[in-house]
């Protein structure tokens, strides 16, 4: 399953080995989920994962690495044209054109309701649980 992960549901699976979230990154370790990223996207997950006090257990150079490995296991595409404003959140928008960019992928993320206006696009917003239980399936 290819898939624009966003970055609340990576901080969640970094956080905790519990719950959809560690799962999926579990998945995307045996290639059953290919996440999509790009150059403006990689940089929220670096800004984000590596705020004081977010992930306490992780030193700056586990999450630079952890960042470095999901980023080989990735779809790196290039954005070649912004759809901006689309969202209400302009950082919502860099993961819609990520799924534009990919090809009309899935975004998952527990923000479904951000990503709305993704429709009109034919792009769908799935939350990790959700995506979990379609990997799940297809096994």
């Amino acid at each position: 399953m290819v898939c624009v992960i966003d970055t609340n549901v990576l901080l969640s699976g970094l956080r905790s080995r519990q719950g959809a979230s560690f799962q999926l990154i579990e998945h995307a370790s045996r290639g059953r989920l290919v996440p999509v990223v790009t150059v403006p996207l990689v940089l929220e997950y670096e800004d984000v994962l590596s705020r004081p006090g977010l992930l306490p257990h992780l030193t700056a150079s586990d999450i630079r690495g952890f960042i470095d490995w999901w980023v080989s296991m990735a779809q790196v595409h290039a954005i070649h044209f912004l759809w901006r404003p689309h969202l209400p959140d302009p950082k919502d928008d860099m993961m819609l054109e990520a799924a534009l960019a990919a090809g009309s992928c899935t975004i998952v993320t527990f923000n479904l309701r951000h990503f709305r206006g993704s429709r009109s696009l034919g792009i769908t917003a799935i939350t990790p649980q959700t995506c979990l239980q379609k990997i799940l399936h297809r096994l």
